[in-house]
């Protein structure tokens, strides 16, 4: 092995799972490719995490001398397994009431908004939970489109359904009752 006089900058990288890379396919095989990600061990892609659509042969999909985007699954001694399905940026196991998470409204029901957070289906921020005070419809608070910020109420794995608030973020602020005119008035003038 020859001695590396430059610092090798993907080595740097840390290589904590999820982290994105570009790589080289140096070869594919039935089951799957091998890929150059700048490492001192090779990569290596699964044809099952090639697509999120099964794949019937490697070379529909990559071929030798292509660059990919991979995301790292698993770090072994001898190999760096990837995938080419971009990872979801929260997993069920790390959803946790009281997080704040952030994302994009996309969707709008009566009842209130669809809110993609990076997780395999998104959260819901009910009607009541986007603003103090009454709403009637979502519409008014957020569009399709909107990046919001959201605290986690609640999730239920089983139903696989992720319960959010916008109004848990913000301050309550009294504006239905009429400022008291007194305490301007503090000045007291001869």
């Amino acid at each position: 092995s020859k001695i590396m006089t430059t610092p090798d900058i993907a080595s740097a990288t840390t290589l904590e799972p999820k982290t994105k890379l570009n790589g080289k396919v140096l070869k594919t095989t039935l089951a799957g490719a091998l890929v150059d990600v700048g490492q001192a061990i090779p990569g290596v892609i699964h044809i099952s995490q090639l697509s999120k659509d099964p794949v019937n042969k490697v070379d529909d999909v990559v071929k030798e001398g292509q660059t990919v985007e991979v995301w790292i699954r698993r770090v072994r001694k001898d190999r760096i397994e990837l995938t080419m399905i971009e990872p979801l940026a929260l997993e069920w196991k790390e959803i946790q009431a009281d997080m704040v998470v952030k994302g994009k409204v996309v969707r709008l029901e009566t009842y209130g908004a669809f809110v993609d957070i990076g997780a395999e289906r998104p959260g819901m921020v009910h009607v009541s939970e986007l603003a103090h005070g009454y709403v009637k419809t979502p519409g008014e608070i957020v569009k399709e489109g909107d990046e919001i910020e959201a605290k986690v109420l609640e999730v239920d794995r089983k139903k696989k359904q992720i319960k959010l608030s916008i109004k848990a973020l913000e301050p309550e602020v009294e504006e239905f009752k009429p400022a008291k005119q007194e305490n301007k008035k503090t000045g007291r003038r001869a």
